[in-house]
């Protein structure tokens, strides 16, 4: 299994009604966009705080960097357009 993958997949575990997409440009620097409808009524810092502490097991030897965006659908809808 792909570090992308493994990173997607534990994200999920935490959020598993999420829209999960993680780009892998080098192999050590990640970027993941994550649209989720628990992010409702959620500070951004919380948003990251709950999807970066399901990266803890990948930061302590895999990974090196995740740049990461987090979107409610509704807030994804007015980005993306």
């Amino acid at each position: 299994m792909s570090l992308s993958t493994e990173i997607k997949e534990a994200i999920l575990q935490v959020l598993p009604d999420a829209d999960v997409q993680v780009y892998d440009p080098d192999g050590e620097h990640f970027q993941a966009l994550v649209i989720s409808p628990s992010f409702v009524g959620m500070p951004l810092v919380r948003q990251h705080q709950l999807v970066m502490n399901a990266l803890k097991e990948q930061f302590k030897e895999k990974v090196h960097a995740v740049s990461l965006k987090t979107f409610t659908p509704e807030k994804w809808a007015a980005y993306s357009s």
